[in-house]
């Protein structure tokens, strides 16, 4: 283990897979362009019934020892460059991962679900 100004230390620390998913989740919320996350019916109901916007089944996390592999599926928004876009999500997931949690990030793997186009408004002459 690494020492901690000049002490060593006295225990281990856990993070369980479920934290990772919520700073994954909202490291890729921050991108603009990125509309949500797509958790299939059942998830989306409960959402509304509990006024929740939860990320935690649409960002899975696979954890080994000090490495974690994270998978999101994501919906964005109509008109992006979807390529862009992801390689935002995947730079800015992993850099942000990485730095709370030291964990080492072997893979982003996003998978869009879904294109939201955005409401227009119609206005009155």
């Amino acid at each position: 283990m690494q020492e901690y100004n000049g002490e060593e230390n006295v225990g281990v620390v856990k993070i369980s897979d479920e934290v990772v998913s919520v700073i994954a989740g909202i490291a890729a919320e921050e991108i603009k362009g990125v509309m949500g996350f797509q958790q299939g019916v059942s998830g989306n109901i409960s959402q509304i019934f509990k006024g929740k916007k939860s990320a935690g089944k649409a960002v899975k996390v696979t954890l080994e020892e000090d490495r974690a592999t994270i998978e999101l599926a994501l919906s964005v928004e109509y008109g992006v460059k979807i390529m862009e876009v992801v390689a935002e999500v995947q730079e800015n997931v992993k850099r942000t991962v990485e730095a709370m949690t030291g964990l080492v990030v072997d893979g982003v793997n996003v998978y869009v679900q879904n294109i939201y186009l955005s409401k227009v408004e119609e206005t009155e002459n």
